[in-house]
């Protein structure tokens, strides 16, 4: 990938406020747990600040940004101006269209793809195919690079026989990109993104095999074109691996402002967020030994969000530009929607998050919804 993700030319900046401006005096991976009582300043990574109480939202989305519901839904009426789609099955990725106002999404068990605007009823897309056994289904959704011109989405979904990207255009029957990617008994669902170079990059699960082989597709980060060929600058022109060691992967975000990419992963010990590079992945550059649940994710101009579906929160930290996380990080919308999964930017900046409320969680009648949100107020600027 060269060091460089595709500049996302209609994306607005998200900016992340962070709580706290201490810097970690070491380098390298962080992990997160309780700072110990009179642990001292070197004690251990601060710990999350309390969500500060926001004003309720009389309005939608506003410069501000605002959070929670006012009251509760009825039905699949949900009074939150910030709740765009409601009664949806557990929704698996989320596309916004560049309108930034409708947005495509995939609902993981039923593959279906609904196009989805704020006063509007869902309109069915399409109906792909899928197996949501041993976490599968439809899992990952991404606009292609020349979407305004092509009008083709693109779709990681597990079938019976594998997982495997397919391309979606409108009136046609989706057409395979990229199969064969191993399926198993777990750690079958995947992610997509765009880089810089209008590559398709592609996370896939290691379908339940502690060790792939290097040549399987199972458990590595590919990069291919939108014809599925091993894109230019892999590492190996031959093959579509860029990274390797993933092993239960849950979002890719690029930053077009810092040309980073990164993937959160769900492994047996720990979670983790790793900074993508050729070859096998580094050290995780933050480790949850909780294992909160990892999922989707989104970066610009060095803040990362991730969404946590056991905490039901969105978890905020901040890079330098080294791509080095500093300050303390930031828990927002704690329980307030619960169970967040799928996490996306729209061009305007604004933060569409997807729920699984009805996939082990405790639904409203409402869910499981679609929300944008508004990003955090500015809180500094560390580009260098």
């Amino acid at each position: 990938m060269g060091g460089r993700v595709r500049r996302a030319a209609a994306a607005a900046l998200l900016v992340l406020a962070l709580g706290g401006c201490a810097t970690f005096p070491e380098q390298g991976p962080r992990e997160w747990h309780e700072q110990l009582e009179g642990a001292g300043e070197l004690g251990g990574p601060p710990v999350v600040p309390e969500p500060t109480p926001q004003p309720q939202p009389q309005q939608p989305p506003g410069p501000e940004g605002q959070d929670g519901p006012q009251q509760p839904p009825s039905g699949c009426q949900d009074p939150d101006p910030q709740v765009i789609a409601t009664c949806l099955d557990p929704v698996g990725a989320i596309a916004v269209l560049p309108d930034a106002a409708t947005a495509l999404v995939g609902e993981r068990q039923t593959g279906r793809v609904l196009r989805v605007e704020q006063g509007s009823e869902p309109e069915l897309v399409a109906t792909l195919p899928v197996d949501a056994t041993g976490g599968g289904g439809l899992t990952g959704l991404v606009l292609s690079p020349s979407y305004i011109e092509d009008q083709l989405v693109y779709a990681y979904v597990t079938t019976p026989q594998d997982n495997r990207v397919v391309r979606l255009a409108t009136g046609e029957p989706p057409k395979p990109v990229l199969t064969g990617i191993p399926r198993g008994s777990s750690n079958n669902g995947g992610a997509l993104a765009v880089d810089e170079d209008g590559s398709l990059l592609v996370a896939t699960g290691n379908a339940g095999q502690a060790a792939p082989a290097p040549d399987s597709l199972a458990g590595k980060l590919l990069r291919i074109d939108v014809q599925g060929r091993p894109a230019k600058g892999n590492p190996d022109p031959l093959s579509p691996t860029l990274s390797t060691g993933l092993q239960a992967p849950g979002g890719i975000c690029v930053d077009p402002r810092r040309g980073a990419a990164w993937v959160t992963d769900r492994r047996a010990g720990e979670d983790v967020l790793h900074l993508i590079v050729p070859g096998p992945l580094p050290a995780p550059a933050w480790r949850w030994p909780d294992r909160p649940g990892v999922a989707g994710c989104t970066a610009q101009d060095g803040a990362v969000a991730v969404a946590q579906v056991h905490p039901q929160s969105l978890f905020v930290i901040r890079s330098d530009a080294k791509n080095l996380f500093v300050g303390a990080p930031e828990t927002i919308l704690q329980e307030t929607y619960g169970r967040l999964s799928a996490a996306t930017l729209a061009p305007d900046g604004l933060l569409w998050l997807g729920t699984v409320n009805k996939s082990g969680g405790k639904p409203v009648s409402s869910d499981d919804r679609v929300i944008r949100i508004q990003p955090l107020a500015a809180g500094g600027d560390n580009r260098q």
